[in-house]
């Protein structure tokens, strides 16, 4: 048993030691060990004081008896359009193209089958129901934003595999579910598919999927630019000054997907989750012309908000900088938005990466 536990101390201290294959020293979000942000914060302190805060109040609350989550059913998906599946999981039809945001479809959001935040609301479309996905945009590591079964489903789609477009560090994770589809990006770097370019840009986050890889792989958000609309997706994130960078560098965005749950309570969360105000903000920083909410009445037990609030403190949080709640678009599970109009693309050139 001794030597047991030294072994596994051993292999834990060994991969705690190795070095990031990816450092550059002169790029500031490389460190010899993994990634940082790019902005100085505080990052998260007192997870433990977190969970018996938890347990000593009754958080999270659970939704009112009777609440139900409405989910929509498929219809017809237009295109282009954005179709919210349920947390971080969008799909975007645009110029013949089929891109998924973030792909999560399990139960939980866990590495165990049988504990961990659990669905609330099903997927609202099937894997089995998608059309052909040509693009996978996974944004970190997390459990609830990256699946295995998902990917792994998803790899075996009809057609042939989606291109996964991913951080760097994360194609070994790929590899060992035999998946090769793999465009793994550094912030700022660029990939073209079929008259799509998608770039990889820095947003305030981290990343791990076992205690000891924290930061070794590469977070952040893209930005899809086609002839027929300008995306942009956050993934997860908190506030920073990333989001005037994003549009000083990229120019203004048509439609940005922005996490709008997961904040609570903010002395734990702010570093890292945006609340409703900040999202509010991210959508001016951007330009967008609409954006649409995202990580938010899904999954139970990740935060401690209830499931149904963030949509009203969006709300709120819209009247208070003077904008409309059709600027800012809170779907139903499943409800699909036609992007019919929305792209600035018949009266402003493209700005191009």
């Amino acid at each position: 048993m001794r030597r047991l536990v030294s072994t596994c101390l051993a292999v834990l201290v060994t991969a705690c030691a190795m070095p990031n294959p990816y450092y550059d020293p002169a790029k500031p979000h490389h460190t010899p060990a993994g990634f940082r942000n790019n902005y100085p914060h505080a990052g998260p302190q007192g997870y433990w004081k977190w969970q018996r805060e938890r347990w000593r109040e009754g958080r999270p609350r659970k939704p009112a008896e009777g609440y139900r989550f409405e989910v929509v059913a498929r219809g017809e998906l237009a295109n282009p359009s954005v179709t919210w599946i349920g947390h971080a999981t969008l799909l975007l039809r645009v110029g013949g193209l089929n891109f998924l945001t973030d792909p999560q479809f399990s139960e939980r959001a866990s590495p165990l089958a049988f504990a961990g935040p659990r669905r609330v609301v099903p997927p609202a479309i099937a894997l089995a129901d998608l059309p052909h996905i040509d693009a996978v945009l996974v944004s970190h590591s997390h459990y609830d934003h990256l699946d295995a079964a998902s990917v792994r489903a998803l790899a075996a789609q009809p057609g042939g595999p989606p291109v996964f477009f991913a951080g760097l560090g994360l194609r070994p994770w790929f590899a060992a579910l035999g998946i090769e589809s793999v465009e793994e990006l550094d912030w700022w770097e660029t990939r073209r598919l079929r008259g799509a370019e998608i770039r990889f840009v820095p947003v305030q986050h981290w990343s791990a999927r076992t205690p000891w890889d924290r930061n070794r792989t590469l977070w952040g958000g893209f930005v899809v630019a086609h002839p027929d609309l300008r995306f942009f997706f956050a993934g997860d994130t908190g506030y920073s000054r990333d989001f005037r960078d994003i549009a000083a560098r990229v120019g203004p965005v048509d439609l940005a997907a922005i996490p709008i749950g997961g904040y609570a309570p903010r002395w734990f969360m702010q570093a890292m989750h945006v609340d409703p105000t900040e999202a509010v903000q991210i959508h001016l920083d951007l330009a967008a012309r609409r954006s649409v909410a995202i990580h938010w009445g899904t999954f139970d037990d990740l935060t401690d908000e209830s499931l149904y609030e963030p949509p009203a403190r969006l709300r709120e949080a819209l009247a208070g900088r003077g904008l409309s709640p059709e600027v800012f678009w809170v779907l139903k599970h499943g409800e699909s938005r036609s992007l019919e109009g929305v792209s600035r693309a018949a009266r402003e050139p493209a700005r191009a990466f």
